[in-house]
């Protein structure tokens, strides 16, 4: 029972391109591979009784190509990526969002727009950053900027939320340049790379591994230290992003589990996991998997292969889940357990058939530490699974 289960969900992960899970994502074709275009806005955010000085007289000069919405704010176009047809509607759309108070100051907003360009509808992600107030004059209309990117679709997006957040926020310093006098120097050339960084690192680790995939889902879901060697600096920060994005810390029902078993593996005797670049494909030092991390390795490759990072965004948080709801099984074994001596057999079942006993009994040691009940049978199923390990 326990087996088929866990197959079904995988296979779910396996197949979801056949499903209208992805929007205009999907494609027919199983081996073609997914072409985005993707573009980016950035607009200056004024509120219009602002008062004029002398460092955004500038600004003002290009206030005649500006939106203007019930005297409240303006939006002056400081640069785009996008068709000279579009750009004009997506500006609309955002004085709308702003008008009803959509746009918060430092937290993206994610939407479809239908614009004049190849793909008509697409995702589309606003930030307004907002500049600090003068100390001065702190009831002054606030200006600022707001950010826009757009590729996929509104769901895919949503995948990366947090990624774009961080995203814009590294943009900061650079727009406090006076007139954004390093426009072409640096901020031009970040806002066109926001989909390379803050989307296509998953699928950067997927190909640079490749069958490996599993030995870094298993150290994430341990909390087992990744090393990553003889690379560049965002081969490094890709690993560290996706071990991140693996792990389960902040998503466990009792946020204190994760931060326990952190400090139990620091305590045990653990060897790190290296992932040694210097060759191709890298070779893998002291790497630990299972049956579960090993069951995913052909969705990951197949959502590689098509070049789709929405998708594999998808299966990622598929396999969080899968080990979650696997994690709350276990728990009310666990529980059952102690006034059952058929629950008990029933954990050493679904320990057997899950495929991942081991990073599971290492959890639940961890939320239990303060039962001792709980942790005498949580050692009488580590037994029995060394056993059958061994066996």
């Amino acid at each position: 029972m326990f087996t088929s289960q866990t197959s079904s969900f995988v296979q779910d992960s396996i197949d979801v391109e056949e499903r209208d899970d992805f929007d205009n994502e999907d494609i027919p074709a199983y081996s073609q591979k997914i072409q985005l275009n993707c573009y980016y806005v950035i607009y200056l955010y004024q509120g219009t009784r602002s008062e004029t000085t002398g460092e955004n007289v500038a600004w003002n000069q290009r206030r005649a190509d500006s939106t203007t919405s019930q005297d409240y704010f303006s939006l002056t176009l400081i640069d785009s990526s996008l068709p000279a047809e579009a750009e004009p509607e997506l500006r609309t759309y955002i004085s709308r969002r702003l008008s009803k108070g959509a746009l918060l100051g430092g937290m993206g907003n994610i939407a479809t727009v239908e614009l004049s360009i190849p793909e008509q509808a697409v995702g589309c992600y606003c930030c307004l950053l907002e500049q600090e107030r003068s100390p001065e004059q702190p009831d002054s209309d606030g200006n600022g900027y707001v950010i826009c990117f757009m590729g996929g679709s509104e769901k895919g997006l949503n995948l990366f939320r947090l990624e774009l957040d961080k995203y814009v926020q590294g943009l900061n310093s650079s727009l406090q340049a006076p007139e954004l006098n390093n426009l072409e120097t640096e901020v031009r050339p970040y806002l066109s790379r926001w989909y390379e960084e803050s989307v296509m690192h998953i699928h950067r680790v997927v190909q640079l591994v490749q069958t490996n995939i599993s030995f870094l889902l298993h150290a994430a879901l341990s909390h087992t230290p990744v090393e990553v060697i003889n690379s560049d600096e965002r081969t490094r920060a890709d690993v560290s992003r996706f071990i991140k994005a693996a792990s389960l810390q902040g998503l466990s029902q009792q946020d204190s589990t994760a931060a326990s078993l952190c400090k139990a593996m620091s305590e045990d005797i653990h060897t790190d996991l290296i992932i040694d670049c210097a060759t191709s494909p890298p070779t893998l030092s002291n790497s630990v998997t299972n049956r579960f991390c090993d069951d995913w390795i052909q969705a990951f490759l197949n959502a590689a292969e098509r070049c789709n990072p929405f998708l594999l965004r998808q299966i990622l948080e598929n396999f969080k889940l899968k080990a979650i709801q696997d994690m709350n099984s276990l728990k009310r074994f666990v529980r059952q357990a102690e006034m059952s001596h058929y629950a008990l057999f029933r954990c050493c079942q679904f320990l057997q058939s899950c495929g991942n006993g081991d990073v599971l009994l290492q959890n639940a040691r961890s939320e239990h530490s303060d039962s001792t009940e709980a942790c005498s049978i949580i050692s009488v199923l580590e037994e029995v699974i060394r056993e059958q390990t061994q066996a």
